[in-house]
């Protein structure tokens, strides 16, 4: 990865490299049994929740590709959770895909303010999740 980053990036590209670099770390990291919760389950827990509500507010703004609802499969598939763990990561997902619906029902400048704020917290836990517990 290069240190210089061009200032026409855009918030989802600059996601999909702390994304990747969040799944090269769950590729390193040990599997967890189901009663036992992974040091960063918390912060995955909020990066999935952040992953749902900006798949909602994407789609209601008339962006109907499915690049965040791929990226948590991709996060799943990588991190490979026990059913529990998988469960809660799932079920953060559609919490933060239903928590605008009642709130915004058309794609509004604070709609499109959320989603960007909600891409860039998505990119720092990524970011914190990769210098924490990568090895």
């Amino acid at each position: 990865m290069t240190a210089h980053r061009s200032s026409s990036s855009t918030p989802f590209q600059r996601f999909r490299r702390a994304a990747t670099a969040l799944v090269c770390v769950f590729a390193a990291l040990p599997s967890y049994a189901q009663d036992v919760a992974a040091p960063y389950d918390d912060r995955l827990n909020r990066f999935a929740e952040l992953l749902g509500s900006i798949h909602y507010l994407h789609n209601l703004c008339g962006t109907t590709d499915q690049r965040w609802r791929t990226a948590m499969n991709d996060m799943l598939a990588t991190e490979k959770p026990e059913p529990i763990r998988r469960a809660r990561l799932v079920a953060s997902f559609n919490k933060g895909f239903r928590s605008f619906d009642s709130v915004y029902t058309g794609c509004t400048m604070q709609a499109r303010s959320a989603a960007d704020r909600y891409v860039a917290e998505s990119r720092l836990i990524a970011r914190d999740i990769v210098t924490r517990f990568a090895d």
